[in-house]
């Protein structure tokens, strides 16, 4: 039975000896990962070409058909078990660095990548390309990658663990059994640094003040609507309409002039790789060549990513503590994020009978990063012994809703503002007050009509002090309606 679990991380002390032998056990582990999906890659072709696989895609979808296809992929090597025999060998040749155990992570962590594509939840798995592994893992802290006594041991490797003495937490999570231990590394102002992270069981565990719980967990319904780049929320004593990741730093302008200058950089060096009209030449298989000048551009345009990528969980974090102060009971409609990365299908004019852009809300949801919002609330639910309960989108119809006449109405995104007869409530807060209000039962497709009359009242109150104060701010993004 799986047993809960968390992460610390904390920082290896390297010398320079060391990194060099952890960056070539990482190429390893890159080589032995391409390895793997080669093989799949192959195994799978052969598996297509076969009459019984044929014959399996024109059946019905049913118990009979997922039987076939489960003894197709046991016949032509497809499991997890098949890939850990085929790395078995790759496995001898390179025990000197990589021990059995982190070799068949490799497979596994190969094999359900490759397994969503199998299932049609991805399209494609991509090969690594060099530098691009970044952690390599154990099965367990009895051998291979260990953590003993502050120090990660690894085929001769023995690296001490920084713990700083005041570091509560650190010192109140050691105290927990190390399930196993993960090496990562990431790139830090143009060199790289590294990480042993512990798998620990149990749960995180709680720091303390002289007023007590830092962490605390409120008392009752929490409705929460959140969009690209806002949330709304509304409990039964607080409204809230915020912005996602707030300090997230728009580095687009230096991006781009980053970009301009590594795409110069890069063709001074490689003419060779180009056609006459500017294309990559894609028939010319020779390496390419890069300058000093573009590598530190890289570094550059590496290090503004990760910026906004610590700012943006920062924020994350810490907005997902104040939500948590809100209530217990906790109610979001499901949301396809995955989807609106996508280009519209639509080809479509403006007024001006100008062709409008296929974009739609990839950028935005890259740097407000909404999902991650949701799952790092629902991680910090889940210690706490509750759940983010998932509401049915398409029955519920919280955007179109309305409580007074029970009737649905469809809205454009461009009308912000609800009027019920001379009282107007802001579109995503109404949203968030209609959730709050949900029929708690298995389904989670049925908003409590009786309990909105109820609180009705309390969260108009609650809103138009929001509202009052949101006005008096100097900034608020177009999308809210404020202004």
């Amino acid at each position: 039975m799986a047993t809960p679990s968390y992460v610390l991380t904390l920082r290896l002390k390297t010398e320079s000896f060391q990194e060099d032998i952890l960056n070539k056990r990482f190429e390893i582990s890159r080589k032995m990962y391409n390895a793997c999906l080669n093989e799949l890659y192959k195994r799978y072709r052969t598996m297509q070409q076969s009459k019984a696989f044929q014959k399996a895609k024109k059946m019905k979808k049913g118990k009979e058909r997922n039987a076939i296809f489960r003894e197709l992929n046991i016949q032509f090597g497809l499991t997890e078990y098949a890939i850990h025999a085929f790395l078995t060998p790759m496995n001898q040749r390179f025990k000197g660095n990589i021990d059995s155990q982190a070799g068949q992570k490799i497979g596994t962590r190969v094999f359900n990548a490759f397994q969503k594509m199998m299932f049609g939840e991805a399209k494609k798995v991509y090969f690594k390309r060099y530098g691009e592994i970044e952690s390599v893992e154990g099965k367990s802290n009895k051998t291979g990658i260990r953590f003993v006594n502050n120090t990660l041991i690894w085929k001769g490797l023995s690296i001490p663990v920084i713990v700083r003495k005041q570091d509560v937490y650190a010192h109140l999570a050691l105290q927990d059994k190390v399930k196993y231990v993960r090496i990562k590394r990431a790139f830090l102002k143009g060199k790289y640094v590294y990480y042993a992270q512990l798998v620990l069981e149990g749960i995180p565990p709680q720091s303390y003040n002289s007023e007590g719980l830092k962490q605390q967990v409120g008392i009752g319904r929490v409705g929460i609507d959140i969009g690209t780049s806002t949330i709304a929320v509304c409990s039964e004593k607080q409204a809230m309409l915020k912005v996602l990741a707030p300090n997230v730093q728009t580095y687009e302008p230096v991006i781009q002039r980053i970009q301009r200058k590594m795409d110069r950089s890069k063709r001074a060096t490689n003419p060779f790789k180009y056609n006459e009209d500017g294309t990559i030449n894609r028939s010319n298989r020779e390496k390419w060549v890069y300058s000093n000048r573009y590598v530190k551009l890289r570094n550059q345009y590496r290090e503004l990513h990760r910026k906004n990528r610590m700012v943006r969980k920062q924020d994350h974090e810490s907005l997902s503590n104040q939500l948590l102060l809100m209530g217990d009971t906790f109610f979001v409609e499901k949301m396809s994020f995955k989807g609106l990365q996508k280009r519209s299908n639509k080809t479509e004019k403006n007024k001006k009978g100008r062709f409008k852009k296929k974009k739609r809300f990839g950028r935005t949801l890259s740097n407000r990063a909404p999902s991650m919002l949701l799952s790092c609330l629902e991680r910090k639910l889940e210690y706490n012994g509750l759940k983010l309960n998932k509401v049915n989108t398409t029955k519920v119809r919280a955007s179109q809703y309305n409580h007074f006449d029970d009737t649905y109405t469809k809205k454009s995104l461009s009308k912000r503002w609800n009027d019920f007869g001379g009282i107007l409530i802001q579109r995503d807060l109404y949203s968030s007050f209609l959730l709050m209000n949900m029929v708690h039962d298995k389904d989670l497709d049925k908003i409590d009509r009786d309990l909105c009359f109820k609180t009705f009242d309390v969260f108009l109150k609650l809103h138009d002090e929001l509202i009052s104060k949101l006005r008096k701010e100097p900034h608020t993004l177009k999308s809210m309606g404020i202004r």
